[in-house]
């Protein structure tokens, strides 16, 4: 009974004026390493760009999660990480997609890697290439990125055994039904 008393404690929705700021300065310091390129691009001198550059990336992020911490206190804190984990839960595949989904993701999967290991071999016959360099490279990276969602969580496992050294695959012998 104590520990329920606990759970209900630590996700306990803190003032709105708290939260918000809390909240907001949480993401502020998550959101600065996006920037650090700009720092790069300003006549700064060396030293300098670097010491605000390394800061942004290891300094701003943690130190700014610990003002966040101060703000909300521990309850406002696991409220707020309860809710970031609850959406970040309804985006995530689900472990077993259906034989037309996992084709398509397959196919999101294949195209990428392969212009992207073709291309190079091929783009003296393709000269407008170089024009649309960019929009090809973000296309290709964001659709390489989305197929791991299409495919779902067991093709991550997949994945994860390609790491693993031991790592062996057992087939199923029946053929799924939808085939």
């Amino acid at each position: 009974m104590n520990s329920k008393k606990n759970n209900t404690q630590h996700s306990a929705k803190p003032p709105n004026g708290r939260l918000i700021l809390g909240g907001a300065i949480f993401i502020i310091g998550f959101v600065v390493p996006v920037f650090t390129p700009l720092i790069m691009a300003t006549s700064l001198p060396a030293g300098w760009k670097a010491t605000i550059a390394g800061l942004m990336i290891f300094g701003i992020p943690e130190t700014f999660m610990v003002v966040a911490i101060g703000i909300l206190g521990k309850p406002g804190f696991a409220f707020l990480k309860e809710k970031i984990i609850g959406l970040f839960r309804e985006v995530a595949p689900p472990d077993e997609v259906g034989i037309v989904r996992y084709r398509f993701g397959l196919v999101l999967f294949t195209i990428p890697l392969l212009i992207g290991w073709l291309l190079p071999y091929f783009n003296h016959l393709l000269p407008e290439f170089e024009s649309y360099k960019q929009v090809i490279n973000v296309g290709g990276d964001l659709m390489f990125i989305s197929s791991f969602f299409v495919l779902g969580g067991d093709f991550w496992d997949k994945v994860r055994g390609l790491f693993v050294h031991r790592a062996r695959i057992t087939l199923d012998n029946q053929t799924p039904k939808n085939e």
